[in-house]
């Protein structure tokens, strides 16, 4: 678990480069001047639509951090999500659950760099986008992926745990 009282949306930019340096990756964080922690604003800001939006949305499944990733004019669907890993209590994760368990602040979770104890899942509603994007650690911090690229990225189960918002 991640005990951090200080933190900070420079240290979630950081978590992401850090992820992408280690791995020999190169890839851009885009920055922009207004904030992109939600999907409308974030579709706004790069100009594309919102669905193209990578949205990460954490959840307390039996006291355990998951993670759903998936398109910014979707929800999740909380009957599936909580089928499909046989939890019991299934909840939105508060604030502090959001940075005690990822290390990003609200509104700014990246799906990488994440500690290993977090379970991902990729919504396969994000498939139907040629390019999606991702926050990148800060409120205002995204980068360019793909469908399979951001899979390989994360390591996620791919599924289907979403409805048309």
């Amino acid at each position: 678990m991640l005990h951090r009282k200080d933190h900070n949306m420079d240290e979630g930019r950081k978590l992401v480069e850090d992820f992408f340096k280690d791995r020999g990756i190169e890839k851009r964080i885009l920055d922009y001047g207004e904030t992109t922690h939600d999907s409308f604003h974030a579709a706004k800001a790069i100009g594309v639509e919102i669905g193209q939006i990578a949205k990460s949305i954490l959840f307390m499944a039996d006291g355990k951090p998951v993670l759903v990733i998936l398109s910014g004019d979707e929800r999740v669907d909380m009957k599936a999500l909580k089928k499909s890993l046989g939890a019991k209590k299934l909840k939105f994760a508060g604030e502090k659950d959001v940075t005690e368990h990822t290390g990003f602040g609200v509104g700014a979770v990246s799906p990488v760099g994440l500690p290993s104890e977090v379970r991902i899942f990729l919504d396969r509603s994000l498939k139907k986008f040629e390019t999606i994007y991702p926050a990148a650690g800060g409120t205002n911090t995204m980068f360019e992926s793909t469908f399979e690229e951001l899979k390989d990225l994360t390591g996620a189960l791919e599924a289907d745990l979403s409805q048309k918002v």
